[in-house]
């Protein structure tokens, strides 16, 4: 899918939905004052709350909040937190009206439900939900750079590796990655066409890398290699970001799967092989030389 197919279909979602409209249903209730009654169902909220919830500036969200409190529909209280602020809550005839809407708007969803296949529909929520993830991901990559390694990195991504892996207790003499003695020529060991090295930095920082390579004793499988970031990278989707710029440039390069090997020290990697399709295997594939890791997984394009 290309950038302009992904805005096409999104636009035609946000009409078909009836966001445009200036109310939701049959209430009189505009998009944001509705969003906003939902957020105070879960729990009340202050207008800087409300701003970061509905992803909106300070101004509209306190004009929203407003507008529901002269409709009778939200009520104000001290913040005990901070007796500067203010807490927005629902009254019982807001609680009643929002009740009212979320039977409307779920009729309403589940007459387009009815239109698909159980796994039509599970393939959508997962597709959906993957989709929310990515968005927030790319806001919280701003300022972060992703990029094909140079010879002058090399210091740079040995030193993010042996930090990281000091960090989890893989150390040289027990066979992890630390130990290969290609650690410090990272470019050089990636410079065929097949194989490929990614870094990202900030500031002029390098930050974390990983890359792709020939699976040694395969005939046609690649191996996930050396993904190391530190601790500024973790939780902003950076790692996903750059598996997936990986499994993509394998395919192109004609392996038909990609194999890693990891441990189970590494949870937060561990979990993000599983979102992104790879599968345990029993035993290790191919010479990879790490003894050491006794999780071993594949995916298979």
């Amino acid at each position: 899918m290309q950038p302009q197919q992904l805005r096409l279909l999104s636009r035609q979602l946000v009409r078909q939905l009836g966001m445009l409209d200036c109310y939701c249903g049959s209430f009189k209730l505009t998009p944001a004052q509705a969003h906003a009654l939902i957020e105070l169902e879960q729990s009340p909220c202050t207008v800087n709350q409300m701003a970061q919830k509905l992803n909106i500036d300070k101004s509209n969200a306190s004009r929203t909040l407003a507008i529901l409190l002269n409709q009778g529909l939200v009520q104000t209280t001290v913040n005990p937190d901070d007796k500067r602020s203010q807490l927005s809550q629902l009254t019982p005839t807001g609680q009643q009206t929002l009740t009212a809407l979320h039977q409307q708007l779920n009729q309403h969803m589940q007459n387009i439900l009815d239109q698909m296949e159980c796994d039509e529909v599970n393939q959508l929520e997962s597709s959906l939900y993957r989709y929310c993830r990515s968005i927030s991901a790319a806001e919280n990559q701003q300022g972060f750079t992703l990029r094909t390694i140079t010879p002058e990195d090399n210091p740079s991504v040995a030193a993010v590796i042996r930090r990281v892996s000091s960090e989890y207790g893989l150390t040289a003499d027990k066979g992890y990655g630390v130990a290969d003695p290609t650690l410090d020529s990272m470019y050089q060991v990636y410079a065929d066409k097949k194989n490929h090295y990614w870094v990202i930095e900030k500031d002029h920082r390098i930050l974390g890398g990983g890359g792709v390579a020939s699976l040694a004793g395969s005939d046609n499988l690649c191996e996930l290699q050396k993904m190391y970031f530190l601790p500024q990278l973790r939780g902003k989707g950076l790692a996903r970001m750059l598996a997936v710029k990986a499994l993509n440039f394998a395919r192109k390069q004609g392996y038909s799967g990609c194999y890693l090997e990891t441990t189970e020290n590494l949870k937060e990697a561990v979990a993000l092989y599983q979102s992104l399709g790879f599968v345990t295997v029993p035993h290790a594939l191919g010479d990879t030389g790490h003894d050491a890791c006794e999780v071993r997984m594949l995916k298979t394009f």
